[in-house]
C-alpha cells in the first residue's frame, strides 16, 4: 500500500513505472535458449549476487555481455572474499594476491565463507565461472586478469594496515585510493573493454583512465556516505578522518549524541562537496561512449549516484539509518538517463536540489554554492537548457566531443517518444476506467 500511495502522490513515477514495465524494449535482448547450461547458471549467479548491475548487463550488446558479466563476478567473488570477516587474515591476504592467479586454472572453487556471508555462492561454483572465462576473447581475459591482480593486492595492502583496520582512512588521499583500488579500478576495467570494441572512444585510455577512476570514485563515495550507520553497526567506518574530525573527535557521536546533529549534517555536507568534484569527469566520459546499450549501463549508475547523493544531502536520517531514492524515482531516473541530454539534465535537476537545499548556516555554504555553480554551468556547456531562436551556439572542445554522439541520441529519441505514447494511451484507459467506477457515486453526491 506504501508504494502504491508513492505512485499515486507522485504521477509522472507512475508513468515511468509503466513504461520501463511494459513498453521498454532492451536494444539487444539476451536469449537464453541459445546458451550454454554453463553460461546460463553464470547469468542466475549474477541475478543472485547483484542488487542493480544484473538487468543492465543482460542488455548490454553481445560483444560484449559475457565479457562484463564475467568481470563483475570474479570482482564479485573477490570482494566476497575481502569482505567476509570470519576469514582469518593469515588465509585471506595470501588468498587475495593470488586470486588473478585462479583463473589459469580451470576447476578452482572455495568454501571457506562463513555460512552467512550472502554471495558465497559465486566462490562455491567458481569453476562454473572459469568456463566461460576461458572462452572470451583472450585480450579480454587479460583485462580481467590485469584488474582483479591490481584490485586484490590493493584489497590486502589495507587488510595489512592496523590503523585502517582500527580507525578507517585517515586522509583525503587514502580515502580516494581506497576508493581508486575498490571502484576505481572496475572504471579502468570497463574502459579498457568498451575501448577494445570501439564502443568508446579510445581517448578514454588516454588520460591515465583519470575519468574513468571518477566515474568509480563518484558511486563509491556516494555508498560511503549513505552507508555511515549500517557500517557502524558492522563495526567499520569509511569517512576519511581529515573531514570528520572537523566536526567531532569520535565518528561515532553523530549517532550516539543528539546534540551533534548540526556538525554531523555538516559532516555529511562536507563529503558531498568531496564527491561532487567527480562529476564534471563523470560527464566527460558518458559523452564520450558511443554505443548505446553501453552508454546506459555506464549512464544508470551514475545518475542513481546523483539522485542519491541529493537525497543525503543535509539529511539527519544518514546518521541514524538507511536513506534511499523512491522505487518510482529509480524507473524515472533509468528511462531519462538512455541519451546523453537526458543524463544532463538530471545532473542538473539534482544539482540545483543540493543547491537549494544549503543552509547558510553550514560551514562549507560558499563552498557548496561555487561547485553546484561549476558543475551547472558545465552542465550548460554541454547543451543549453535554452537557445534563443536563430541563435548560433558558441563552439566548445566538449562540444566537438559530444557531436559524435548526436545519431545515436536521436534514434534513441525516437524510440522513447513511442514508449510514451504507448504509455500516456494506457494512462488514459487507467483514468477512463477509475472515472467510469466512480461515476455512478459521484452523481448520487452531487
Amino acid at each position: 500500500m506504501g508504494k502504491l500511495l508513492q505512485f499515486l502522490l507522485h504521477p509522472n513515477e507512475l508513468k515511468a513505472a509503466i513504461q520501463l514495465m511494459k513498453f521498454r524494449q532492451p536494444l539487444h535482448p539476451r536469449n537464453p535458449s541459445q546458451e550454454s547450461e554453463t553460461l546460463q547458471r553464470c547469468y542466475i549467479l549474477l541475478n543472485k549476487t547483484s542488487r542493480s548491475f544484473a538487468a543492465v548487463i543482460e542488455e548490454l550488446h553481445p560483444e560484449l555481455r559475457d565479457a562484463i558479466m564475467i568481470f563483475y563476478l570474479v570482482l564479485r567473488a573477490l570482494d566476497t572474499i575481502e569482505d567476509d570477516m570470519t576469514i582469518d587474515p593469515e588465509t585471506k591476504v595470501p588468498l587475495l594476491r593470488s586470486f588473478d592467479k585462479k583463473l589459469n586454472t580451470k576447476d578452482w572453487t572455495f568454501d571457506g565463507n562463513g555460512p552467512n556471508e550472502k554471495d558465497r555462492i559465486v566462490l562455491v561454483e567458481f569453476d562454473k565461472i572459469l568456463g566461460i572465462y576461458h572462452q572470451l576473447k583472450p585480450q579480454y581475459q587479460d583485462v580481467v586478469k590485469d584488474i582483479t591482480y591490481k584490485m586484490g593486492n590493493g584489497m590486502a595492502d589495507y587488510i595489512l594496515d592496523e590503523n585502517f583496520n582500527l580507525n578507517g582512512v585517515e586522509t583525503v588521499k587514502d580515502y580516494d585510493l581506497y576508493c581508486h583500488y575498490v571502484a576505481g579500478l572496475v572504471g579502468e576495467g570497463l574502459t579498457k573493454l568498451m575501448c577494445m570494441a570501439k564502443f568508446a572512444d579510445s581517448n578514454l585510455t588516454q588520460d591515465n583512465f583519470e575519468r574513468s577512476n571518477s566515474m568509480g570514485l563518484f558511486l563509491q563515495k556516494t555508498n560511503i556516505i549513505r552507508d555511515y550507520h549500517e557500517d557502524l553497526e558492522q563495526g567499520r567506518s569509511f569517512w576519511p578522518k581529515e573531514i570528520w574530525s572537523k566536526y567531532t573527535d569520535s565518528l561515532p557521536n553523530f549517532h550516539q549524541k543528539p546534540e551533534l546533529e548540526f556538525e554531523g549534517l555538516s559532516c555529511i555536507n562536507d563529503l558531498v562537496l568531496n564527491a561532487l568534484g567527480h562529476v564534471k569527469d563523470c560527464l566527460e566520459y558518458l559523452s564520450m561512449v558511443k554505443d548505446s546499450s553501453t552508454f546506459s549501463f555506464c549512464a544508470i549508475p551514475q545518475v542513481m549516484a546523483i539522485a542519491t547523493l541529493a537525497e543525503v544531502y543535509n539529511n539527519p536520517k544518514v546518521l541514524h539509518g538507511v536513506v534511499k531514492i523512491r522505487k518510482g524515482t529509480t524507473c524515472e531516473l533509468i528511462l531519462n538517463s538512455r541519451t546523453f541530454p537526458g543524463v544532463v539534465k538530471i545532473f542538473r535537476k539534482y544539482i540545483q536540489i543540493i543547491n537549494h537545499k544549503s543552509s547558510v548556516k553550514d560551514p562549507n555554504y560558499l563552498k557548496i554554492g561555487i561547485k553546484c555553480g561549476e558543475i551547472e554551468q558545465f552542465c550548460e556547456v554541454m547543451y543549453p537548457s535554452t537557445v534563443p531562436k536563430g541563435a548560433k551556439i558558441q563552439e566548445q572542445p566538449i562540444n566537438q566531443v559530444i557531436k559524435s554522439r548526436t545519431a545515436i541520441d536521436e534514434s534513441m529519441q525516437k524510440r522513447i517518444e513511442e514508449e510514451a505514447f504507448n504509455t500516456n494511451l494506457v494512462l488514459t484507459f487507467i483514468l477512463l476506467a477509475i472515472v467510469g467506477t466512480s461515476y455512478p457515486l459521484l452523481t448520487k453526491l452531487v
